[in-house]
C-alpha cells in the first residue's frame, strides 16, 4: 500500500478541498461519546470538512456509511456488535464510495517485542481489510485533519513512527539471491490451510476464520500453527506478507484464494 506521512494542508488550499470543492464527508466511529465530541471538535474549525454522522459501534458505522455515503470514515477499532476491522471490511466489500481511517489507541507504542508484533499485525490487518490510513488517537488535530483529506483525494497514510516500524520488518522478509520462487513455498499446505492462510491475510481472527470455515476456535488455531511451521515463518504478519508475496491474494481481493 502507498503511504504517505501526514502534513498539515494550508487553509484555502486545493488539499482543503480534494473532493472537487465540497466539503470533505466525514463519519465519525468511536463506542465514547465523549471521545467522539472531541473528535467532531478538532474537525469543527478545519476548512472544508464537514462531520456528517457519529456511530457507536461498527453495526452502525456499516448501515451510516451506507446511508450517509461519506468520503471518510474515522475507525476506531475497539468498537462492540462488530470491531473496526469487520466494519472496514463490511464498508470496502460494499463497494461503497467510502474510504476508512483508522485511528485508535492501538497504535504501536514499542512495549515489548510481543506487544510490538501484536500491533504490528494489528496495522496489517487493517490494511487487509480494506484501510487506506492507519493513525494513534494521540495525533495532532491538523496531522489529523491532512490525513482525513489525504486519504479523500485518494492517498493512503501511516504514521511515520508506524510505517518506519513496519519498514524495518518487512526488510527482513525479503527473499535473498538464490532462493526459489516464492510459489513453491506454498506447495506443501492442504487445501484447508491455504483458505485459512488467505483468511490470516485478509486480516482475519481466529473467531472470524472459524465462522467463516464452520470449525472451532481451536482448530482454527492448529491449521495456523501448521501453516507457520511448514513455511517456517515466526508469525503471522510473515504469513500475510508471503500470501502477498506469492500471489495467493492480492490487495482488493475479496472473492478468495486465486486458483
Amino acid at each position: 500500500m502507498p503511504t504517505s506521512a501526514p502534513t498539515t494542508a494550508p487553509t484555502g488550499s486545493p488539499a482543503a478541498t480534494p473532493t472537487g470543492g465540497r466539503a470533505v464527508r466525514v463519519l465519525l466511529a468511536h463506542d465514547q461519546p465523549m471521545l467522539r465530541a472531541g473528535l467532531r471538535m478538532a474537525l469543527a474549525g478545519a476548512e472544508g470538512l464537514a462531520v456528517v454522522g457519529e456511530a457507536g459501534d461498527g453495526v452502525e458505522a456499516v448501515d451510516l456509511a451506507r446511508r450517509l455515503l461519506p468520503d471518510v470514515v474515522v475507525m476506531e477499532l475497539r468498537l462492540p456488535r462488530l470491531d473496526g476491522l469487520g466494519a472496514t471490511r463490511g464498508i470496502v466489500l460494499s463497494g461503497l464510495p467510502v474510504r476508512v481511517l483508522i485511528m485508535t489507541a492501538d497504535a504501536p507504542r514499542g512495549d515489548g517485542a510481543d506487544g510490538q508484533r501484536e500491533a504490528d499485525e494489528q496495522v496489517l490487518g487493517a490494511v487487509a481489510a480494506g484501510a487506506a490510513g492507519y493513525l494513534g488517537k494521540d495525533v495532532p488535530a491538523g496531522e489529523l485533519v491532512a490525513a482525513i483529506r489525504t486519504v479523500a483525494a485518494g492517498g493512503a497514510v501511516v504514521a511515520p513512527l508506524i510505517l518506519g516500524r513496519l519498514l524495518s520488518r518487512f526488510a527482513e522478509l525479503l527473499p535473498v539471491a538464490g532462493d526459489s520462487l516464492p510459489g513453491k513455498a506454498l506447495e506443501g499446505l492442504t487445501e484447508r490451510e491455504r483458505e485459512v492462510l488467505v483468511h490470516v491475510a485478509r486480516g482475519h481472527s481466529n473467531a472470524e476464520i472459524a465462522v467463516a470455515l464452520t470449525v472451532s476456535e481451536t482448530t482454527v488455531k492448529t491449521h495456523v500453527g501448521h501453516v507457520l511451521t511448514k513455511l517456517r515463518l515466526r508469525d503471522r504478519v510473515q504469513a500475510v506478507v508471503l500470501a502477498y508475496e506469492t500471489g495467493l491474494i492480492r490487495p482488493g481481493d475479496g472473492a478468495g484464494p486465486d486458483r
